[in-house]
C-alpha cells in the first residue's frame, strides 16, 4: 500500500461496520456502512432507495399486480405460498481506496 492511501485506510479501519459518508475524488457522495477493507480496496453496504426496484422477484410497482397479492400465484409470496424472500435493503459496493478523499462518520437514525 503506498503512503498515500495510509490516512485514509486508517480511517476505514477505525470506522470499520459504521455508517459513514465517504466523498470521492471526483466531488460525488455516498453514504454506507464499511464492512471490509483491504490493501487495495474498501467495501461498502450502500443502503437502497426504496423506490428502486430491489429484487428481479417482485414486481416492480405493487399495483402493477393483476391478482390479489401474489406474484405468481396464490397468497402473499413468491413463488405460490408463503411470505417469499424479504426485500433487499443494502448493495454491496467495492470502492478502490485510492477514489476516497474523505470519510465522516454519520448517526444511525
Amino acid at each position: 500500500m503506498k503512503n498515500d492511501y495510509h490516512h485514509i485506510y486508517d480511517l476505514c479501519k477505525k470506522h470499520m461496520h459504521s455508517y459513514v459518508l465517504a466523498e470521492m475524488v471526483d466531488g460525488s457522495k455516498l453514504d454506507g456502512i464499511i464492512t471490509g477493507l483491504d490493501e487495495e480496496y474498501v467495501y461498502f453496504a450502500v443502503p437502497i432507495d426504496q423506490n428502486q426496484h430491489q429484487s428481479p422477484d417482485y414486481p416492480p410497482n405493487e399495483n402493477d399486480r393483476q391478482f390479489g397479492y401474489g406474484y405468481p400465484g396464490y397468497g402473499y409470496g413468491y413463488p405460490g405460498y408463503g411470505y417469499g424472500r424479504p426485500p433487499r435493503r443494502f448493495n454491496r459496493l467495492i470502492l478502490p481506496l485510492a477514489a476516497l478523499t474523505a470519510l465522516t462518520v454519520l448517526p444511525w437514525y
